[in-house]
């Protein structure tokens, strides 16, 4: 830990505090001001898919303008859209809402890659643990966010337009910080002795593809189940307090695995603890299916943000593994793209399936990207031991 990195780790929290609250508040305003039911996590799908969009976008930006000014350009953009979207719950215009949630995609394409920008700022053996330190942030967001969207959901007319406002203060915050951060030059691509590979010829290693594949399950699964609570627990008539209690609960164990995850790499392999993430998420759907009272809830999504935290860490430090320095922009980008794209397609269907099917069939049809993940960690397990006991010439 180093003052840029503890810096960097505040701008993770207050991004994650950003986050939360959406999560908290976006399906219930949908809820309220969508013309159909289905359509209530149109608002965090719009967000998602911004980032998805973005993610390149960003890459040149970052390429151009270096890593500080650019982060500080997202979080102009935070401000300007979280303005929006209050707005939009006060006049209740659903389009405007979904309108300012895309465009502050572009602020959260940014921040996904404060994890890639921590490893900058440490020496190599420790890039695992700069990945688990910044993500440790999340705490934050996970104590304050839920606690935000709660204490103001009634401070303006209109139900949860106050904690729109808040965030704008919160981005506010979070500028500052960027603003003391020193981040190394980037790379310029065009200038290093060794041209960088395309995407194309990067894909060809099995790690990059496991690693992307299973950050966009792990990521996607979690926010599949996470998006669809707050509805899910509505339906069985559990109060506010009692979504914003499971919320933080969920955030929480996160990111406070973070503190010892990077450790758990470097001890056990990288493979080993991604493969315990599959198992947590299994664990999760096993508490989601043996009852709906609020505590099942707080265990299948405690047990969502373990899975979350080692495959997510996990599949970032090995992603760092594939490329080279003047490939990182570029080669981190298609990951963010693919993770934000899945999470797009996951909080749409979150919505549409447990309006529909109920969350316990959401939990079992979460299955299959789990064991999607745990058969492409299985493959590259049995690619890594060939190579190793393939003979040398």
């Amino acid at each position: 830990m180093n003052r840029n990195l503890l810096l960097l780790t505040l701008c993770q929290g207050l991004f994650f505090t950003n986050n939360v609250t959406f999560v908290a508040i976006n399906g219930l305003v949908g809820l309220q001001i969508a013309p159909r039911g289905w359509m209530a996590t149109l608002p965090l799908t719009a967000y998602v898919g911004g980032a998805a969009l973005a993610a390149q976008l960003v890459a040149r930006h970052q390429r151009a303008y270096g890593r500080q000014r650019c982060f500080q350009n997202g979080l102009l953009v935070a401000i300007v859209s979280a303005g929006v979207c209050a707005v939009a719950a006060m006049t209740r215009n659903f389009g405007l809402l979904l309108a300012a949630t895309l465009a502050a995609g572009y602020y959260s394409a940014n921040a996904a890659l404060y994890r890639f920008a921590a490893v900058e700022l440490v020496d190599g053996p420790h890039k695992a643990k700069a990945i688990s330190w910044v993500l440790t942030g999340g705490i934050l967001g996970g104590v304050i966010g839920p606690s935000l969207a709660s204490g103001t959901r009634d401070v303006l007319s209109q139900p949860f337009a106050g904690a729109y406002v808040a965030l704008m203060v919160v981005a506010a915050i979070s500028w500052l910080v960027m603003s003391r951060i020193q981040f190394p030059p980037l790379v310029d691509p065009g200038s290093a002795a060794v041209p960088g590979r395309s995407v194309r010829e990067l894909a060809r290693q099995p790690a990059f593809v496991v690693a992307i594949a299973a950050a966009a399950l792990g990521y996607g699964v979690m926010n599949l189940l996470m998006a669809a609570s707050p509805i899910a627990m509505q339906q069985c008539a559990h109060p506010f307090s009692a979504v914003a209690l499971v919320l933080e609960t969920h955030v929480l164990a996160m990111f406070v695995p973070s503190f010892f995850t990077g450790h758990l790499i470097r001890r056990f392999g990288v493979l080993r603890v991604m493969t315990a993430g599959v198992l947590l998420n299994l664990a999760c759907v096993l508490f989601a299916l043996s009852g709906q009272d609020v505590m099942h809830f707080v265990g299948a999504l405690v047990m969502l943000g373990l899975g979350w935290n080692f495959l997510y860490i996990g599949g970032t430090t090995l992603f760092t593994e594939t490329y080279r320095p003047q490939e990182k922009t570029q080669a981190q980008a298609t990951m963010d793209t693919t993770v934000a794209a899945t999470m797009a397609v996951t909080s749409f269907s979150s919505g549409a399936l447990v309006t529909t099917g109920g969350w316990q069939w959401m939990n079992l049809g979460s299955l299959l990207p789990m064991a999607a993940t745990a058969a492409a960690l299985f493959w590259l397990a049995r690619q890594r031991a060939r190579a190793q006991n393939r003979p040398s010439d």
